[in-house]
């Protein structure tokens, strides 16, 4: 088994090696980007037709900025104005190193399966497989988690606006909120399985519509509030820690740092898109850090905005809103009830395609899972590709019947439920986001690990990643406190019970039954000249075979 490591690792360092050569097979049609991907051990089933470009736009458009602040503007306010702009400030630099560290890794080995791959490969074989089935099971749970919060964050949005419109008159439900989501999770699901070659252009066309919002946001907003009020001094901006929580003021600013975390969140959803990235190793590092910076550089004017024009610096009166959105009610302070409805409209549509967005990513990862037989039971049928349409449409419905079932949480109670959709998303995809890291950082991963073009030398690398670990380590902890000290089933943070809970199950159906059927990613490959001494197949039986 060590021969067929070392052959194995030689190879796969010479192919890193001389990638110029491979992609100089036939770069018209993309041939140094599907060999890559034969040599890593599958074969191409998805379309490439996205650009570095769009392949940015992948992650901006699910970050979505302004859309996404408005639904987590309130877990940012809880520690006061100052403890929003502060929170947002330090998760965004934090989190720019996680998407760094991400990148590396992404660079070297690019495939929709990614941080399962990476746990799988980057571990010690005495835990290596199931250690990668729960990483898969963590991040599959995760950007479900997101596509459910996003959607629903997208049913507040619209319900706002209808309440706005009404002066008040229109009562905003559960029953309701769950409406809205569930046609929101249908209707995207089938755009997403009918969208082809213009889920490539949609990406651009969410990029000029966020930049768009933000820009008329913070312009906008501003010129109205000044018009009737006085905007909040800069001591109060910066330095304001009025606490809405029951913790001490310091772990609350602590725990609005799951806002900048939700909202800059799900880069990794450019990894579960490889497969249909023109060349992949570069553009994957452009689309995860470019959309972060962009994010966190934007997402401090958003921010700035929102803490000067809340009148008289009284978060209580924006968190109890009866809009339902405090985004809604600085925006109607500032501009008035026309200008309030037609900005929530434009939000709800960058939410849309936000949704849209996540919809392709989170259907990619299901389908990559389901392509190694990850998946319990339903594998063989979830990783069919049609060949002719080159969608995962089976994996795409599949992850729209599971956010149904989540979204019932926000039946529970409105804040309870809904809070857990956010964090859970948080929670499982930290997880999955620190694992791969982490590993590659312990001695046996690092004498694995082979850099791709992403890559500052050693010293600087190994630092960042170490800081990624500890952060990631960090949010989880944080993810799971509820609220409030005070626990009953309405302030209860559920995220706890559902990602322990699936993290346990995990494990437990692997060593009951889930081994018989998953050994690690396993090559799709077909083709005689990949049976022997190829690194695809000797990589498959390192990944593959126990020791």
């Amino acid at each position: 088994m060590e021969a067929i490591r070392s052959r194995t690792e030689t190879h796969l360092h010479n192919i890193r090696s001389n990638r110029s050569e491979v992609r100089s097979i036939d770069p018209q049609h993309n041939a140094g980007d599907e060999d890559l991907l034969n040599q890593i051990g599958y074969k191409q089933e998805l379309r490439r037709h996205y650009s570095t470009l769009e392949t940015f736009g992948i992650s901006f458009s699910i970050m979505s900025l302004l859309p996404s602040i408005s639904s987590i503007l309130p877990t940012l306010l809880e520690s006061g104005l100052g403890g929003a702009f502060w929170s947002w400030l330090a998760a965004s630099i934090m989190i720019t190193i996680v998407g760094i560290s991400m990148s590396m890794a992404a660079s070297a080995i690019p495939t929709s399966g990614g941080l399962y791959y990476y746990t799988n490969y980057y571990c010690p074989d005495s835990y290596r497989v199931p250690l990668s089935f729960l990483i898969g099971c963590a991040n599959s749970l995760g950007l479900l988690g997101g596509y459910c919060s996003i959607s629903y964050g997208f049913a507040v949005e619209v319900l706002s606006a209808v309440s706005i419109s009404q002066d008040g008159a229109f009562e905003v439900t559960n029953g309701k909120n769950y409406g809205v989501f569930a046609a929101t999770v249908i209707s995207t699901m089938i755009i997403a399985c009918l969208a082809t070659k213009q889920a490539a252009k949609l990406q651009a066309i969410s990029i000029y519509v966020n930049v768009f919002l933000v820009l008329l946001f913070v312009i906008a907003v501003p010129v109205g509030f000044s018009k009737h009020h006085t905007f909040n001094s800069r001591g109060m901006i910066f330095g304001d820690f009025t606490n809405a929580r029951s913790w001490p003021v310091g772990w609350s600013v602590c725990l609005s740092l799951q806002g900048a975390v939700w909202v800059i969140g799900s880069f990794d959803s450019v990894i579960h898109c490889s497969e249909e990235c023109k060349n992949p190793q570069k553009a994957m590092a452009w689309g995860i850090v470019g959309s972060i910076v962009a994010c966190a550089i934007l997402g401090v004017a958003v921010v700035a905005v929102c803490c000067a024009c809340i009148i008289g610096g009284d978060i209580t009166r924006i968190l109890d809103s009866e809009t339902g959105s405090a985004m809604a009610q600085i925006i109607y302070d500032s501009l008035g009830k026309k200008w309030a409805v037609a900005f929530m409209a434009l939000i709800s549509v960058g939410q849309y395609l936000m949704a849209i967005s996540i919809t392709i990513a989170i259907s990619r990862q299901i389908w990559s899972f389901a392509r190694d037989d990850g998946l319990p039971i339903i594998y063989n049928w979830v990783k069919y590709v049609d060949p002719r349409v080159k969608v995962p449409v089976r994996a795409t419905i599949l992850a729209g019947i599971i956010a149904l079932l989540l979204g019932l949480l926000s039946l529970i109670n409105g804040n309870a439920g809904s809070n857990a959709l956010f964090s859970l998303a948080i929670n499982s995809n930290s997880l999955a986001w620190m694992m791969p890291t982490l590993l590659i950082l312990l001695p046996y991963g690092r004498k694995k690990f082979i850099p791709g073009p992403f890559w500052f030398g050693k010293p600087i690398s190994y630092t960042i990643m170490l800081l990624a670990v500890l952060w990631l380590m960090f949010i989880i902890i944080s993810s799971t406190f509820p609220d409030n000290k005070e626990v009953d089933k309405n302030t209860m943070n559920y995220t706890v019970v559902i990602n322990v809970g699936v993290w346990i199950l995990s494990l437990f159906y692997y060593y009951v039954h889930g081994y018989k059927k998953y050994s690690g990613p396993r090559s799709n490959l077909d083709m005689p000249d990949y049976v022997d001494g190829s690194s695809v197949a000797l990589m498959d039986e390192v990944l593959s075979e126990k020791a």
